[in-house]
């Protein structure tokens, strides 16, 4: 080609600025593609979870096409029905758990048409559920006004329009997650004085119905000083504002402020009658609402309402339900003067430096430790005050007043109608206290009973603590119609009166006059027997014959090196009354903080167990055999490491697939008011709050709720549920109270039992949580050390996991042989646990041996899987976890660190038994619903893969073609260079010839 063909043929110039910029999108579309196909590799089971996991098929073996493998009778067609019958229940839970704590002159029921002043700006705004984990979609929820109205209540539009319209005018509390610096603690009440002159006028001659609030949250606890004790860890920084200016000296969140009572005082003068709602899990300081100015005719509480709670308000309000709800904590007159008031929150030590300061969260860890104390001992809640009471009566306790101290005792509510409560009798031999008990209603109207047993055992001075008073056993009525009666039984070990004796490591039942008495509430006595009873020691579990010996020994020796003035003793409560923590150095406590290091807990001698094997079974095969069948090890021996840690290191909300063994993916959603999601709402029902469950203080109401939670898994797809939780009421301050029951361990632990084997009945697996001591949210994930006597540990703050672990039972439906045979097996419930944030003692808590391996399986006979709770930080080492006895890890493997040391015989030994149970639980599960033995899961492409694939050849094409256009442009760019060093050297050669042409003519010239 001619040069003048090729300058024809580049019709333009092209520039390098039009290269580069070719390159640079051809080199981001390829790498795009490249790190989207990457993270999406590492987030496969996220995307699974919140996109669509890979559709599967079951490929049945010849001959098993006929079997029944619907283990489970999924009763709704879809999500939306079983939300819609599950609303229903929440409205019955609310219905029988709302109690009356006050009804003067029979101020309620109401008759319908009565019309009615919701005042207060709860009333607008109330509380449906909490923040985080029991996170609710507000806006599919009855509201208060419309709960009143359905029933046929009168509502006063005036002056509920004016606090719609303003109420958020007037900011309340927020807690943001872990960060209390940034959480507000407003009450946000509205004054009276604010309201317009029409509202204030329209209350006249109406009923009042005022509404006081309270919510709670995840990751920050409530404030005990209002006007900004930042040392606290509960209390933040706040902008003054109205209501700041009346806040006192010392004041806290659950006392009452100056708003709340003048708008009562207001509806006092003007209405013809004042009735309070408590909207909140927690108890309040309400004294001044029953004696003085601000005592009104009558309180209702009524807890987080959830989707439809709000209708059963109205019901109560107006008889058609008659309240039958008791109270799950004691309400006490003066929450300073508690003795767990001063060891609440968080202390420093002092020279902790630098401890876990690298984190995957980098804004929660300065690199310190806190700790908390538990001082009191087991004379915590209703305890205390029973045992304070019984030591006042016996002279022993100078300037206690119960009635002073108390508003509400533990187990207290009112009824419509009244009831006789008769022990007709009671024998306690064997192994089992039972007792029989007649229930008579003698009033007018039908209703339901609560009947409360307790015990006291006999105490001597210098020897095991002991309570006064403790909750035995509980039943509650059906309904009873006005003038019959019901006969009850009752039952509970005798084992369970005995203490702890850290001394001999184990648990003791001393000798003398054990006194059971049927109680309204913990204080008052409506019948009672004395039975002696002789010395008996209990060396070994009765579920499991191991041995018992002390497994917190380190905190009790804390407790005795520097508590020991301070640690509450029935010897004299007054001298050994807790005092305000103080922060101090880990040093004069004998600690040393040293992180985690895998390496230093490795065993040379063992062998590396089989991986990878090809033994033609399936998880189905499994379903129904004992966790120590030799099929299992020949199941295991299928599974690679890198498929046990791919399914163990991330494991939010769903475990991952095992396809050489047949897994299938399980969904496993939040949390304590039905199935929730941080990201947002399920579509699935909002419950009331656990607290308002437990007020029922009815299992088998709650058993029919942990069915429906079982039900709503099937019809939503999902296996397993992280609830309920169960921690302990230690503090009304603690921000997640309204996530868990109770104070007391066995009401707590028979609520909870019930409620896994519901949700286990329809195939959903139940992890009971915060597996132990996370009884508050200060500092839970800034290294908080929780120190308690080994005595208080086992009998309060463990008793409520250890009951539905050996407790809650379901009938699993199993293939049995060959020929398809379906078989039921009872086996336990709970097969699923979640560790907790906080530190026991010195050490991680999810990450404790002695807990969750020696106390949780070889004392108690735990079968099932343990997972962290969200492990973004540095202190929840995952290698840790698995060597203590932990198995999956709440994470997203993308986001944090994987196991080490994978290739050591011991850890993948360690892979292997964590793997074993999360299989175990869920071979049990709904997740094999229409699997068969011998068959076999096919899986499919998952939706987002496809997705994911065409955007990668859109952007691989396109990146494609701009480096093809950047080649090509990089070609005519040399051509163009060639062609202008060729034209330049053409120029200079016509330049140089003129010279001597010229010369020539000039010769020739």
């Amino acid at each position: 080609m001619s040069e003048q063909e090729k300058k024809a043929k580049i019709k333009k110039p092209v520039t390098r600025r039009k290269f580069v910029i070719h390159s640079a999108v051809s080199a981001g579309l390829l790498g795009v593609t490249i790190a989207a196909n990457a993270a999406a590799n590492r987030f496969r089971s996220t995307l699974d979870h919140y996109l669509g996991g890979r559709p599967s098929s079951i490929e049945h073996v010849n001959g098993s096409e006929n079997w029944d493998s619907n283990y489970y009778d999924a009763k709704f067609r879809g999500r939306v029905q079983a939300t819609e019958e599950a609303s229903k229940l929440v409205t019955e839970l609310l219905a029988e758990g709302a109690v009356l704590l006050r009804n003067e002159n029979n101020a309620l029921p109401l008759a319908e048409g009565t019309e009615v002043s919701l005042l207060g700006r709860y009333a607008a705004d109330p509380v449906y559920g909490g923040a985080g984990s029991g996170n609710i979609d507000e806006s599919s929820c009855v509201t208060l006004y419309n709960g009143l109205k359905n029933q046929g209540l009168n509502l006063n539009d005036v002056a509920f329009k004016w606090i719609s319209d303003n109420y958020k005018n007037y900011p309340k509390a927020q807690i943001v997650m872990d960060t209390p610096a940034e959480s507000t603690y407003y009450i946000g009440g509205i004054p009276f004085k604010d309201y317009s002159s029409d509202a204030q006028n329209s209350i006249s001659g109406t009923v009042a119905v005022v509404v006081v609030g309270r919510g709670g949250g995840e990751g920050g606890d409530l404030s005990r000083d209002l006007l900004g004790d930042l040392h606290s860890g509960v209390s933040s920084k706040f902008v003054q504002n109205n209501e700041t200016d009346n806040y006192a000296e010392g004041q806290h969140q659950l006392e009452l402020t100056v708003e709340e009572k003048t708008l009562i005082s207001e509806a006092k003068k003007r209405a013809s009658k004042v009735i309070v709602l408590v909207n909140a899990s927690t108890t309040l300081e309400l004294g001044p609402l029953v004696d003085g100015e601000f005592a009104v005719d009558a309180i209702l509480h009524i807890g987080s309402l959830g989707a439809t709670g709000a209708e059963a308000v109205g019901q109560i309000l107006t008889g058609k339900v008659n309240p039958s709800g008791r109270t799950t904590d004691i309400w006490s007159a003066d929450f300073t003067a508690d003795p767990v008031f001063n060891n609440f929150g968080g202390k420093q030590f002092t020279d902790v430096k630098n401890y876990y300061s690298k984190n995957f969260a980098n804004t929660v860890s300065d690199g310190t430790a806190y700790f908390v104390e538990y001082k009191e001992g087991v004379y915590m809640g209703y305890r205390y005050y029973e045992t304070a009471d019984a030591e006042a009566q016996a002279g022993n306790y100078d300037g206690f007043d119960y009635k002073k101290a108390v508003v509400f005792p533990f187990g207290y509510g009112l009824s419509y109608t009244t009831f006789t409560t008769k022990l007709d009798d009671l024998t306690a031999s064997g192994e089992k206290v039972q007792a029989t008990a007649t229930v008579t209603n003698t009033g007018k109207v039908a209703g339901k009973e609560v009947v409360e047993l307790y015990y006291s055992a006999p105490y001597e001075k210098g020897k095991l603590e002991k309570p006064a008073v403790v909750l035995g056993a509980f039943a509650k009525t059906d309904v009873i119609n006005p003038g019959e009666s019901a006969q009850v039984k009752l039952e509970f070990n005798i084992k369970s009166m005995a203490s702890w004796d850290s001394d001999k490591g184990y648990y003791v039942l001393d000798a003398g006059e054990y006194v059971f008495s049927l109680r309204a509430n913990s204080h008052d006595v409506l019948d009672q027997k004395s039975v002696t009873l002789s010395a008996q020691d209990y060396k070994t579990d009765e579920a499991t014959q191991a041995e018992y010996k002390n497994h917190f020994d380190d905190l009790t020796q804390y407790m005795k090196k520097n508590c020991a003035d301070q640690l509450l003793s029935r010897q004299n409560f007054k001298a050994t009354f807790p005092k305000l923590a103080e922060n101090r150095t880990a040093a004069e406590c004998g600690l040393e903080f040293k992180e985690y290091n895998y390496k230093d807990h490795l065993d040379e001698n063992v062998a590396a167990p089989i991986t990878g094997e090809n033994n033609g079974l399936q998880l189905i095969d499994l379903r129904g055999k004992p966790m120590d069948d030799e099929a299992w090890e020949k199941l295991l021996n299928q599974v690679s490491v890198d498929e046990m840690t791919a399914m163990l290191n991330d494991g939010a909300y769903n475990t991952a697939a095992i396809p050489s063994v047949g897994k299938p993916q399980t969904s496993d959603p939040d949390g304590p008011a039905g199935f929730s999601s941080l990201t947002g709402t399920t579509g699935n029902c909002a419950y009331c709050s656990e607290v308002v469950m437990a007020q029922t203080w009815n299992t088998e109401l709650m058993y029919r709720m942990g069915q429906m939670v079982g039900q709503e898994a099937l019809a939503s797809g999902y296996n397993g549920w992280y609830a309920p939780a169960m921690n302990t009421h230690r503090s009304p301050f603690a921000g997640r109270n309204f996530e868990y029951y109770s104070e007391d361990p066995t009401l707590g632990g028979k609520i909870a039992s019930a409620v896994v084997s519901g949700a286990a009945s329809n195939g959903c697996y139940a992890y009971i949580k915060h597996f132990a001591m996370n009884d508050q949210e200060s500092y839970r994930v800034q290294h908080i050390t929780t120190w308690a006597t080994e005595q208080a540990v086992r009998e309060i703050y463990l008793r409520q996991f250890e009951i539905p672990v050996k407790e809650a039972t379901v009938d699993l439906k199993y293939i049995a042989d060959e020929k398809g045979t379906l078989k039921t097996e009872t086996i336990k419930a709970t097969t699923g646990v979640m560790s907790c944030f906080n530190y026991v003692g010195a050490e991680w808590g999810g990450g404790r041996k002695s807990l969750l391996t020696d106390v949780l399986r070889g004392e108690w006979g735990f079968e099932g899987m343990v997972i962290t709770d969200f492990n973004l930080y540095g202190h929840m080492d995952r290698d840790q976890s698995l060597a203590a006895g932990g198995d999956i890890q709440l994470t997203v493997a993308a986001m944090v660190p994987g196991f080490k040391g994978t290739d050591n015989p011991v850890v993948i030994s360690r892979l292997r038994e964590a793997t074993h149970h999360v299989l175990y639980t869920v071979a049990n599960s709904n997740a094999m619903q229409g699997v068969a033995p011998g068959s076999k899961i096919n899986y499919g492409v998952a939706p987002w893969q496809f997705g994911l694939w065409g955007g990668s050849a859109l952007f691989a094409g396109l990146g494609l073609f701009a480096g093809w256009r950047a080649y090509k442009i990089n070609k005519q760019l040399k051509e163009q260079k060639a062609l202008a060093a060729k034209q330049d050297s053409a120029d200079g050669s016509e330049e140089a010839e003129k010279p001597a042409e010229a010369d020539k003519a000039s010769e020739e010239k």
